[in-house]
């Protein structure tokens, strides 16, 4: 079968001189020191982690709680990948699976053992095995795919923080933040996010982790693990819908803030209503996760990628479009000297799934990403959840000092999950999303989701970066465009007017217009999108 793990090609490297193999178990228990800083500066592409094998985990009997967790999951992102031309621009890095020593960083031996056993197990017998846990399913298969879903994660950790890729994504099934010390669920094995994370923690000496949940479940497993640890710092935002929606947990809710050392270190940000949109995810970004971020300011960020939490899924009944995924991965980037690695998670419509994973490697790889549609105004319920997730952190948090610290105590979604004379919920969501929320329920979603694609997609230009300027200081700038400057008409007048009000006196320096000769047709060039950034030389 067509296995892959692929990064940005930037020096020529097709992956077999980065050294990244199976791991032994030696090597597992074992520190890898980091690169030295101008190592982390250099690091440059962007992995992603692909495997056919794990397609062989699926479904032997009618269970309709988990019939959509499907093996194209994974096929229909990566073909996805294909058809825009994304893959092209990757190289080669080899997948593993995991081992016992790393899988029990977070796992009991017992459940290990258990989890093995199913590979000899009849069908009656993975039914009985199955319906042990909450949600989910085993296959002769299972525990092969699973521990190569995690081996995946760990991979990715390896080339981020040994420098030899940027950043990156891994395209694993199961997935895993539902899965916890000692049960599968909710179609998750063994938790790969809580896995890498432990182990960047062992192998790797990472001091503080960052783990961004945007899976439109709330990963309960993931906080368990590490509600007591302050060096991981878990933000997850999730439908609620004041704890009628699945997983159904009072843990879920805002208030639950982590535990003893831990306390102030998870962040829950519910959804209470369906609908949520562009802005509202966008606002919990920017009001929430990134001033805390900031200020843990971590040295690796792992995200639990589920992207059910896109218009069209079954499972989350939202409304965010899949570019807004490449602008919170954009907002992601500048943290952890950009050693970020997203990890799937979930997503049950395969064309919402496929766009927004293309997306995501767009931001990933540094493409810049197109403008988001709707109203940019979070709705009331988004509001009231985030200015209740700020009240229950600022003590812990020095970025919230200032703020409000009233927590709302009867949200206009507690009293009906309806519209009512006092709220329309309706009225929160744009016209743009009325239209998305009715498109997902018609056959032709994905001539919907064609149409919308074609008009937010930004082409690429074939060429990065532009120079235009002095021959000898150019001479290393030759994987660039060559911009030839133009005589420009401007006086030193002119000049003076377009650039400083009038005040002639700083241009008296002849270099001076030239040097807009050479700026006018970069940003001529950057206009017309054949290039997206510019080097002027004066």
């Amino acid at each position: 079968p067509e296995t892959a793990v692929l990064a940005l090609a930037t020096s020529g490297c097709r992956g077999s001189c980065c050294g990244l193999g199976t791991a032994s178990s030696s090597q597992a228990s074992g520190l890898v020191s980091t690169p030295p800083l101008w190592a982390a500066a250099m690091a440059s592409g962007t992995g992603l982690i692909y495997s056919e094998q794990m397609m062989s985990h699926r479904l032997l009997w009618d269970f309709p709680a988990c019939s959509f967790e499907i093996p194209e999951r994974l096929s229909a992102p990566f073909d996805k990948l294909k058809q825009y031309g994304l893959v092209e621009r990757c190289i080669q890095l080899p997948i593993r699976e995991a081992i016992e020593e790393e899988i029990i960083l977070v796992h009991s031996l017992e459940y290990l053992e258990a989890v093995k056993s199913t590979a000899s197990m009849n069908i009656e017998e993975l039914k009985s095995f199955s319906y042990k846990y909450d949600d989910v399913y085993f296959h002769p298969n299972s525990y092969h795919c699973a521990t190569l879903s995690v081996g995946a994660s760990l991979q990715l950790v390896d080339a981020v923080m040994l420098g030899r890729v940027r950043n990156g994504m891994a395209l694993v099934r199961p997935p895993g933040h539902h899965s916890q010390k000692n049960d599968a669920c909710g179609f998750c094995i063994f938790n790969n996010v809580a896995i890498a994370a432990k182990y960047a923690k062992q192998r790797h000496g990472t001091k503080r982790i960052l783990i961004v949940d945007w899976d439109v479940h709330h990963g309960q497993g993931t906080q368990y693990i590490f509600e007591k640890d302050s060096s991981v710092l878990y933000f997850s935002w999730h439908r609620y819908e004041h704890q009628q929606f699945w997983p159904n947990l009072k843990d879920s809710d805002y208030d639950a803030i982590g535990k003893g050392n831990g306390a102030g270190f998870t962040i829950n940000l519910p959804w209470n209503k369906v609908g949520m949109g562009n802005a509202d995810y966008l606002a919990a970004f920017l009001s929430i996760l990134l001033p805390m971020a900031y200020e843990f300011n971590p040295e690796l960020i792992l995200v639990s990628a589920g992207f059910d939490s896109v218009v069209g899924d079954p499972e989350g009944e939202m409304c965010a479009t899949p570019e807004c995924f490449a602008h919170l991965t954009q907002l992601l980037m500048p943290l952890a000297n950009g050693k970020l690695c997203v990890v799937l998670e979930g997503g049950y419509n395969l064309r919402s799934l496929s766009e927004s994973v293309c997306m995501t490697i767009r931001a990933l790889l540094g493409d810049p990403v197109p403008p988001l549609v709707g109203q940019m105004a979070p709705c009331i319920s988004a509001v009231e959840t985030i200015q209740n997730v700020t009240a229950v952190h600022q003590p812990y948090w020095k970025c919230l000092k200032y703020h409000d610290g009233i927590i709302i105590k009867d949200p206009s979604t507690k009293k009906l999950y309806c519209c009512t004379e006092e709220h329309n919920f309706e009225s929160d969501i744009t016209t743009t999303e009325k239209e998305i929320t009715n498109s997902k329920e018609k056959k032709d979603f994905d001539e919907f989701m064609d149409s919308h694609m074609k008009k937010v997609l930004v082409l690429i230009p074939s060429v990065r970066t532009a120079w235009a300027g002095d021959e000898v200081k150019s001479a290393k700038l030759d994987q660039c465009l060559k911009i030839e400057a133009k005589k420009t008409s401007f006086s030193f007048s002119s000049a003076g007017i377009l650039l400083s009000g009038g005040d002639t006196a700083e241009l008296e320096n002849k270099n001076l217009l030239p040097s807009l000769g050479h700026i006018f047709p970069l940003i001529d060039k950057i206009a017309k999108r054949e290039v997206d950034a510019i080097s002027a030389l004066p």
